[in-house]
């Protein structure tokens, strides 16, 4: 049996019961308030608190004893818990009673089916005197009619006030009904009913929305045809338990959607005990499982964060060690071994992005920024090549294919081989140093690089492909892990709005896939470019990198300058800076830019800034500070804006 409470009563039942003459109130079945008319507390001139949903009715009984209501009362402890018990064991009645006031109110109950009760109050002091008067004009009737007359007035009275509870309470029902049955469809989850046969005998149809590939039409099929042999060996063990009786949550993931699924099922158990099948959530909690994942690894960031601080300064000097014996390799190795000076190289890179890193703690962040620029494809992976030979084992064969047609390509380069490097290290712990991996890049469609790394290792165990990308999640028993090694190209995935995969090869080993979003680097064609800005440093740095593209720059300092120069013939850019002191803003130069000419706008404000969220809704935009290829690449972004 459940609970009635005030949401289960719209507003027009509410507004219904305002409309009646007689108090209405609505007690659950632990004595609380959920319903009370505006007559109720009138009638016996309440204060809000106790005509308002949630009163505890034995506070109400106390109060109106205390004002005397029911007349003197010796014990008003004793009259208070007495009624209160009357009221837990509740029966239909009804009675009459004189008020200390001298009114005299008739009051009829009657237990709701939801639990609890409803009481309509009646002022009858004027039905009273009305029978009073009947009864001494008819004196002189036998005394026997008289009290007859009297109890069929009673009577009539009763009737009447329990068809209106009844009446009141059927049209309770109903609506609840109606409501019950529009939150059934409209809930965002799929609610469903098994037998212990495992078919489904009710569904409210959204199990499509949990599960695409799903028909809505499941009723009378069984689990495994509708769900498919993948999600049935997730919810079979689930199952097994439910029909002994336990009450299940578990969570897993559809492979053929990616979404995340969260599936509570408990049993549906007879009144003898027996489980006649199982009522089923299942909810859809990708977004859940991502947020999750997002704070871990904001977690260890700030963790890492605290470790690294105190370490910056002694890996500074062992990088400085590290270079000073490269310098020296290197005036070796150009005399003596082309074998050592590629070696030399190799060290010297490695060092660099090493010094990267260093200078990039201070800026450590709960997420990484992307850096996009413009990268040149055949070096970057040669470099890729290099630092991976160096940093696996020689037992190790590692070959390398690229199939790119872009000879330059925009995207971060820091982040991307940071990732590479990441599957190449976590590829050769798997084989334990002997084995084979291969690594091959292609351009697939949609502009997207591919990056597959395979190796002939052992593969991925059941609890790895589940949990590999957790924070500090490790496979290596007994030993302090910084994780498989997977976070940072899971890092660049999400964060450029790509995926990463991991699988299984039929023929042994394992296979990462790293998929990410690029763009082709295309130059702008020299032309001439006006350039506003107010600040005479940037406007020269700017200056010289358009130039160094083959650009004519015309500049100006204010909107009233450029405002004569837009309209100069040839132009084929307009550069101009957000903020441009007191003479306006880059909105105001795009205002005065003729249709169909290109214009790029600069900025250092930050994201959050209401003037730089305007420009970037409409306008092509570069966030200070940039350098010549990020300013070549907006060029060509702002054309085709």
């Amino acid at each position: 049996m459940s609970e009635i409470s005030p949401e289960s009563l719209n507003d027009l039942t509410i507004s219904g019961l305002n409309l009646i003459t007689q108090a209405i109130s609505i007690y659950d079945q632990d004595l609380q308030l959920v319903l009370a008319n505006r007559r109720f507390q009138t009638l016996f001139n309440l204060p809000e608190c106790y005509a308002t949903a949630g009163a505890d009715f034995a506070d109400t009984l106390r109060y109106l004893s205390e004002k005397g209501e029911y007349g003197p009362i010796d014990d008003i402890d004793a009259f208070v818990g007495e009624k209160v018990e009357l009221a837990r064991a509740f029966e239909p009645h009804y009675f009459e009673r004189t008020r200390a006031n001298n009114t005299t109110v008739s009051i009829e109950g009657n237990p709701l089916g939801q639990g609890g009760w409803i009481t309509v109050y009646t002022d009858i002091t004027e039905i009273k005197k009305q029978e009073a008067l009947f009864q001494s004009h008819a004196r002189g009737l036998s005394e026997e009619l008289g009290q007859r007359t009297e109890d069929l007035f009673q009577a009539n009275r009763a009737m009447a006030a329990t068809v209106r509870a009844l009446e009141a309470a059927k049209q309770e029902l109903t609506r609840n009904q109606e409501q019950l049955a529009l939150l059934n469809t409209m809930t965002p989850a799929h609610i469903a009913h098994v037998n212990s046969d495992g078919f489904y005998t009710h569904s409210n149809g959204r199990l499509h929305t949990i599960l695409p590939v799903v028909k809505t039409d499941i009723v009378g099929r069984s689990f495994k045809t509708v769900l498919g042999d993948h999600v049935w060996s997730h919810v079979r063990p689930n199952f097994k338990k439910v029909l002994k009786g336990e009450a299940t949550v578990s969570e897993f993931r559809d492979e053929d959607s990616g979404r995340f699924i969260r599936l509570a099922m408990s049993p549906d158990l007879q009144e003898s005990g027996e489980v006649a099948g199982a009522y089923i959530l299942s909810t859809d909690v990708t977004e859940e499982v991502s947020a999750r994942s997002a704070l871990a690894h904001v977690r260890r960031r700030e963790l890492a964060s605290q470790l690294t601080s105190g370490m910056a300064h002694d890996f500074s000097n062992l990088l400085t060690i590290i270079m000073g014996q490269q310098a020296r390799l290197a005036d070796i190795a150009t005399d003596t071994d082309p074998a050592l000076e590629e070696i030399s190289a190799t060290i010297k890179s490695a060092a660099q992005r090493g010094a990267e890193l260093i200078d990039s703690l201070s800026l450590i962040r709960a997420q990484r920024v992307l850096d996009p620029v413009s990268v040149e494809v055949a070096a970057f992976f040669d470099n890729v090549k290099q630092l991976g030979r160096a940093a696996v084992p020689d037992s190790m064969q590692l070959s390398f294919s690229v199939d790119l047609p872009d000879d330059r390509l925009i995207f971060d380069p820091g982040f991307a081989q940071d990732a590479v490097l990441n599957l190449l290290l976590n590829a050769s712990e798997a084989c334990n140093g002997e084995g084979n991996v291969s690594v091959s890049v292609v351009k697939t469609t949609c502009g997207h690089m591919e990056v597959l790394v395979n190796d002939n290792g052992p593969g991925f165990s059941e609890d790895a492909l589940v949990n590999a990308f957790a924070p500090f999640y490790s496979t290596k028993s007994g030993k302090i892990g910084r994780g498989m090694g997977l976070t940072a190209a899971f890092d660049f995935a999400k964060s450029c709005g790509g995926t990463l995969r991991l699988r299984n090869q039929q023929q042994g080993g394992a296979s990462v896939r790293l998929k990410i979003p690029y763009q082709p680097v295309l130059a702008a064609k020299p032309g001439m470019v006006l350039l506003v800005d107010d600040d005479d440093d940037v406007r020269q740095t700017v200056l010289s990198y358009l130039r160094r593209a083959g650009h004519a720059v015309v500049e100006a300092t204010t909107v009233q300058e450029a405002a004569k120069l837009v309209a100069i013939e040839g132009l084929t850019h307009v550069v101009t800076d957000l903020a441009i002191g007191a003479s306006g803003t880059g909105l105001d130069i795009a205002e005065l830019t003729p249709h169909g000419l290109p214009l790029l706008i600069i900025t250092g404000l930050p994201k959050d800034d209401p003037l730089r969220q305007r420009a970037a809704d409409k306008y092509c935009l570069l966030a200070k500070p940039f350098d010549f290829s990020a300013l070549e690449t907006a060029l060509v972004q702002a054309k085709c804006k």
